[in-house]
């Protein structure tokens, strides 16, 4: 097998631990190619593919993460994950874990670890790396990073969100909440949210926001009833769509361009949280982008046409 065909065979493993670790598409996409290109310019091959091209695309990706914190420190609004609607990489040995992190929830969750921390536990936790391999990754001893891993663990478990353990019972009821989100049923939307549900957005000062969010089951419902009204008169569409590994949907205008998603945190019967990505910048690789702040304003129109 050629470099080419053992990289690409090894890409999607790499894109997965880049994204867990940046929780951005496009920066996973950049240090998956620069990691080719280091492999391709490497004067021997090494033993271990799969060793050197993951030790490669995460020491790289620690480097990204750590210039990117300064500018997340900067960011204007609640800053969320890049959606992704599907992990490239599947290992039916290690399911639950690959599931488990890349939801919306476990990403934020793992923001709180330093850089390093936070590569030891995508590689020890998700991907089952052994430490001598993640030694050499991250540049630091084995004994080291068992503590690193130790401490990370102890962080994700202290704050570790809660999700309905039947799939299929979260998916059912995020389907009917859809349903009555559709329809603009107010009380089918507040009889499927929790009593503190929690409706945050991403705009990163980008698109329209609702400040630090919309709290409360009554106070969501209403908001909700009163959006999805306008925004079907004006052709959009809301498309269910798993997205990050647990339910959500895609928002599109009348021309099929991407408005933003949703991803909903489902635990005890009842939607937790509702996150929505509405930063353009994020929404790329998801399909052409929509001006969401036309679109509001078109909404708001036909709002006050039909009032």
């Amino acid at each position: 097998m050629t470099r080419a065909e053992k990289f690409q065979e090894l890409r999607p493993l790499l894109f997965s631990i880049a994204y867990r670790i940046l929780g951005s598409v496009g920066e996973a996409e950049d240090a998956v190619q620069e990691s080719w290109l280091r492999y391709a310019a490497s004067p021997t091959a090494p033993v271990s593919a799969k060793s050197y091209l993951s030790a490669v695309v995460t020491r790289i990706s620690i480097d990204v993460l750590r210039s990117a914190r300064v500018r997340r420190e900067e960011y204007a609004g609640p800053w969320f994950p890049e959606p992704l609607l599907a992990d490239p990489y599947q290992d039916p040995e290690r399911s639950a874990e690959l599931a488990d992190s890349v939801t919306m929830a476990a990403l934020l969750l793992l923001e709180r670890l330093s850089p390093l921390e936070r590569a030891v536990f995508v590689l020890r936790e998700v991907f089952g790396f052994g430490f001598a391999e993640i030694a050499p990754a991250v540049g630091r001893s084995q004994a080291a990073c068992r503590q690193l891993a130790v401490r990370a663990r102890r962080h994700m478990d202290a704050g570790r969100p809660r999700f309905d353990a039947d799939r299929r019972d979260g998916e059912r009821l995020a389907g009917r909440f859809l349903d009555a989100f559709r329809n603009g049923n107010l009380d089918g939307l507040r009889e499927l949210l929790a009593a503190d549900v929690r409706l945050v957005a991403d705009s990163g000062g980008k698109a329209p926001r609702w400040g630090e969010g919309v709290f409360g089951a009554g106070n969501v419902a209403r908001t909700l009833a009163a959006l999805v009204g306008p925004f079907t008169r004006i052709g959009g569409t809301v498309q269910a769509h798993r997205v990050n590994g647990q339910p959500g949907a895609i928002f599109r205008d009348r021309d099929g361009r991407v408005v933003n998603t949703w991803t909903l945190d489902v635990a005890d019967g009842r939607i937790q949280t509702i996150r929505t990505v509405l930063n353009p910048d994020k929404l790329g690789h998801v399909g052409p982008v929509a001006d969401a702040r036309a679109v509001l304003r078109e909404a708001a129109l036909a709002r006050r046409a039909t009032g």
